[in-house]
């Protein structure tokens, strides 16, 4: 496809391991905090079945000078028009809590502009996109804001306690936290692609019924798969979580 940005210059996409051959891409989008960094290691687990694009969200290490999205959509659709030149060949989208529902959102622009591109969504670890978020983090002072970060994992624990390594993150934290918990999508707002749905036993802001009311935003097959662990179970079942990803790559 011509004009396809590459790994050098693509600003939202991380490319760590390219496969031009393959036939489908994979892309990954993270939790409100997170880097593009955190799917390495995925995107090498990967490599072999999919070409990997990790999102890369503005106001974070190379796009720390941007100022982060505090609207859930406006983020969504910057980040779908950045995919776009990539969709020259089908796309299925990982989505982990916050990146659940921008990769729901994204999903959604494909189909409004009658765009070939994803074929599944996978979401994580995230409320279904009608469900009001019942947290306010994004209200809490910075102390408490990063001791709920903290809580939850998934953020190396040696940042939090450096305090100016704290504070080049927070803008970026409160952003993300204001973006998902003011998010709310309407009951008929729906993908008509497969939705796979993926969540920890133990998660503290979502439980296993509340996984499986995605189902309700697809007109296609659901399936839910449950597996020990928090918020961020995928830590400890990633090869887990791989496993569900590579079986719908194969099929």
């Amino acid at each position: 496809m011509s004009g396809r940005p590459t790994v050098t210059d693509s600003l939202w996409y991380r490319r760590f391991h390219p496969v031009d051959t393959a036939s489908a891409r994979v892309v990954m989008f993270t939790h409100a905090g997170g880097s593009a960094g955190y799917f390495r290691d995925w995107s090498a687990a990967l490599s072999p079945y999919a070409d990997v694009l990790a999102v890369q969200y503005p106001g974070r290490l190379d796009r720390l000078d941007e100022p982060a999205f505090d609207s859930l959509t406006a983020l969504a659709e910057r980040a779908y028009a950045a995919l776009r030149p990539w969709a020259d060949r089908p796309l299925v989208l990982f989505g982990h809590s916050m990146g659940a529902v921008v990769a729901f959102e994204v999903a959604r622009r494909f189909e409004r502009d009658g765009v070939t591109g994803p074929v599944r969504l996978c979401v994580s670890g995230c409320r279904a996109p009608s469900e009001p978020r019942e947290s306010s983090v994004h209200l809490l002072p910075d102390d408490a804001l990063l001791a709920e970060v903290a809580r939850l994992g998934g953020t190396d624990e040696r940042v939090l306690a450096d305090p100016e390594l704290r504070d080049l993150i927070l803008p970026s934290l409160r952003g993300d936290y204001t973006a998902v918990e003011t998010y709310l999508a309407k009951p008929e707002e729906i993908v008509t692609v497969p939705v796979t749905a993926m969540t920890g036993d133990a998660d503290p802001r979502v439980t296993v019924e509340q996984m499986g009311d995605w189902a309700a935003h697809t007109t296609d097959a659901f399936d839910l798969h449950v597996f020990p662990g928090g918020h961020f179970y995928l830590a400890q079942e990633r090869r887990a979580v791989l496993d569900v990803l590579i079986s719908h790559l194969r099929g």
